[in-house]
């Protein structure tokens, strides 16, 4: 019998936390209290869909397994102290799905695991196409859509757009977002990615100065809304 959610935590109370919470959304969990106890855990067959990844455990750094857990199969959701920026980037970098700070609102965790379990259960019959919160882009037709509404795009600004919702719900580092649509020479070049944002927030937000379709992650990055 499968479950659906591995908590990598070593504190009991957490643990308890996580567990009421995913409880009262009726989410099946596996527990495990360090990082040799998870790899065991995901290796055995059938895998769990998402695992809920605490950093700091006690026989290994948390971002030491986070590829041998993304190489099983999961969606990996870093849980994290609230100014560790530098641990969120890296763990992006390594193969995470997402994070969750610390400490964290219960129904913004429960909100990123239902994210991370429809990804994994429900891949997109169409590869050439991406649906997001209120639209959709097709990479074939270079189109874009909200609702009735078709959005016209610069191609640089689509090629944006298409990076952020190949990946829907996932934080996409800055860096990461420079490579794949200006190259690899311009990773650093925050400016670029800032006026390209603020124009993509112009044409498909209803509110530019209260974003809700492309969210910031204050000094990671950015995700687009699928919900």
């Amino acid at each position: 019998m499968r479950s659906d959610v591995l908590i990598v935590d070593d504190e009991p109370a957490i643990r308890r936390l996580l567990t009421g919470a995913l409880d009262r959304s009726g989410i099946s969990h596996l527990e495990a209290g360090t990082a040799g106890e998870a790899l065991r855990l995901a290796a055995a067959l059938p895998a769990p869909l998402v695992a809920l990844l605490d950093l700091g455990l006690p026989d290994r750094d948390g971002l030491e397994i986070v590829p041998q857990l993304a190489g099983y199969g999961l969606a990996v959701v870093v849980l994290t102290a609230r100014d560790a920026t530098q641990e969120k980037v890296a763990a992006l970098d390594l193969g995470a799905d997402d994070f969750v700070t610390k400490p964290f609102d219960s129904e913004e965790l429960l909100a990123r695991v239902r994210s991370a379990l429809r990804r994994k259960a429900g891949p997109l019959a169409d590869a050439s196409a991406r649906e997001f919160s209120g639209g959709r882009i097709d990479r074939d037709r270079h189109r874009v859509t909200m609702g009735d509404r078709q959005i016209d795009l610069t191609p640089r600004e689509f090629n944006l757009l298409w990076a952020l919702a190949d990946r829907p719900g996932r934080v996409i580092t800055h860096e990461t977002l420079l490579e794949t649509v200006w190259g690899p020479a311009h990773r650093q070049d925050l400016d670029y990615l800032r006026v390209a944002i603020r124009a993509l927030r112009r044409k498909m937000e209803v509110d530019p100065s209260n974003p809700r379709l492309i969210v910031n992650e204050p000094g990671v990055g950015y995700r687009l809304a699928v919900g």
